[in-house]
């Protein structure tokens, strides 16, 4: 029998007095909310040390709040000031949480402008007040959606994997696919390479791997599964790319192996010892080979917007014994450098040119990977490190700008650090920057953003907001390969578990 609770005024208790006690309540909130400032305080030199960072940061006006903890402290007030506008948050304890609807409220105020914030901080009963430091509102809006896959820093486990997106104009998750709905312990299913057309979900794709293994792909809104693998791939299809306007995607095939440091800091290396490229024909269910050559290792395709351009990184690699020798191939790793090319692509044709040099990291005893385009044609953001193609195990790794008119590379050092950075990609407005970075502690990556100005200047990064401020500190599992997003996965979760236990439709070529 399911209870039913109706709560009721006890009847000693008269409307006016009830109504009475609601006003006490919601002043008391409103006190709560909006603390009054310390009537005395000492006032300290030094902008104060918060976590997340967002001192001097630029961010974009449909951000969810910023909220943070000052670590060491009992108590703490924010004050948030933007001309005559002044707002003060608290929390609990150490930590300052900010009413959502004013948030908004205030960045639209400030757009394109600057806010002050002054952090007040408890310490053994006393107050300290620090100095203000900034925050920047940009005119420019973000993308509202990112999806990214949650998963602890494993090598070889898929138990908790989940493929999920978070609203950043709040603090909404909500899951795209879970895997332990089909598959758990031993059996195992790894879920990867989800992307979009031009950002939106009607035409989008991921991965399944091992258990109920294929492709889920999204045409026009309808799923289907494919096994994207045939006679002449090497492997199944693997990183891929979206054609901006056509139903075709960019697809490389890889035997993919890894092995494990036990003296360098680096955890891991992954390689692949042979890959190729190859397009798929979403409409048509059919795959074109692209590039083949024995001596190169191609991979991580990426369409320029235009629709003009296949850009991917190759490295040059000869086996001795003139076939694929994966004992080889480990004992020489660190000669697996990839530099950036692309090809030209006809869309009436389908036919591709000849490679062109885009980025020569070889000679720079660097490896370029990942590569993607602005919206105006104009950059290549990428990812870069020692050796290799999984950067975010390098510690050197970075995400570096190519200005392909100038043919320089531009300052970036404001979004990197001294941990690793990969898999970069542009917002549909080309005036943010996504990273996933190693910076908070070494071990998990998290979701990082930073302002690129119509000046080509990338501004300091900033780590993606979060309801409790504590929230990645706790966290024992990694945001990995996030991407942007202009609306949400409509499919549901149950619709891509049904759609898996059905057979994958053979691809043709």
């Amino acid at each position: 029998m399911t209870e039913h609770y109706i709560h009721k005024r006890p009847s000693s208790i008269t409307p006016s007095k009830w109504m009475c006690g609601v006003f006490f309540l919601l002043l008391l909130a409103a006190c709560s909310k909006h603390p009054s400032l310390p009537s005395s305080f000492t006032q300290v030199n030094e902008q104060p040390r918060i976590y997340p960072d967002y001192v001097g940061v630029t961010i974009p006006p449909n951000i969810a709040p910023l909220n943070f903890l000052v670590d060491s402290v009992d108590d703490i007030i924010g004050e948030f000031k933007f001309q005559d506008s002044k707002l003060t948050f608290g929390g609990k304890a150490n930590k300052v949480q900010i009413d959502e609807r004013e948030w908004k409220e205030l960045l639209a105020s400030a757009r394109g402008n600057s806010l002050s914030v002054t952090v007040y901080a408890k310490k053994q009963g006393k107050w300290f007040a620090y100095k203000p430091f900034p925050i920047d509102v940009a005119e420019e809006e973000i993308d509202p959606y990112i999806s990214f896959r949650v998963l602890p820093p494993t090598f070889v486990g898929f138990e908790n994997l989940t493929l999920m997106q978070r609203n950043l104009t709040n603090f909404e998750e909500t899951t795209i696919y879970d895997k332990r709905q089909i598959s758990s312990g031993i059996e195992g299913q790894c879920v990867n390479c989800h992307s979009y057309q031009n950002y939106g979900t009607s035409n989008m794709m991921f991965h399944m791997r091992l258990q109920h293994a294929g492709t889920m792909i999204v045409s026009d809104g309808q799923l289907v599964f494919v096994n994207l693998k045939d006679e002449s791939m090497i492997s199944a299809a693997a990183y891929n790319s979206w054609h901006p306007f056509l139903p075709i995607i960019a697809f490389s095939t890889d035997h993919t192996m890894q092995t494990f440091h036990t003296r360098e800091i680096s955890k891991v290396e992954v390689m692949e010892s042979a890959s190729d490229i190859i397009i798929y024909d979403v409409k048509n269910n059919r795959v074109q080979t692209v590039l083949n050559d024995s001596l190169e290792l191609e991979l991580f395709p990426s369409w320029s917007p235009d629709g003009k351009w296949l850009y991917y990184c190759s490295a040059y690699y000869e086996y001795q014994k003139g076939y694929e020798d994966t004992d080889e191939l480990l004992q020489n790793y660190k000669q697996l450098q990839y530099n950036l090319y692309r090809l030209s692509f006809d869309a009436k044709t389908m036919a591709f040119g000849e490679p062109e040099l885009v980025y020569d990291a070889r000679s720079k005893n660097r490896s370029a990977v990942q590569p993607r385009v602005s919206q105006d044609g104009r950059y290549v953001l990428f990812a870069e490190g020692p050796n290799g193609l999984f950067h975010i195990w390098h510690t050197s790794a970075e995400a570096l700008i190519l200005d392909l008119e100038t043919g320089e590379l531009l300052d970036t050092k404001a979004m990197n650090s001294p941990l690793p950075e990969s898999y970069p990609s542009w917002s549909s407005n080309d005036r943010w920057i996504l990273i996933e970075s190693r910076r908070d502690d070494g071990n998990y990556t998290r979701t990082y953003f930073a302002y690129f100005d119509k000046q080509g200047k990338v501004h300091k990064a900033f780590e993606v907001p979060a309801e409790d401020p504590e929230y990645f500190r706790l966290l024992l599992k990694s945001w990995s390969r996030p991407e942007f997003m202009k609306e949400p996965v409509r499919i549901t979760p149950r619709q891509f578990y049904e759609k898996a236990l059905t057979e994958p439709i053979k691809v043709s070529n």
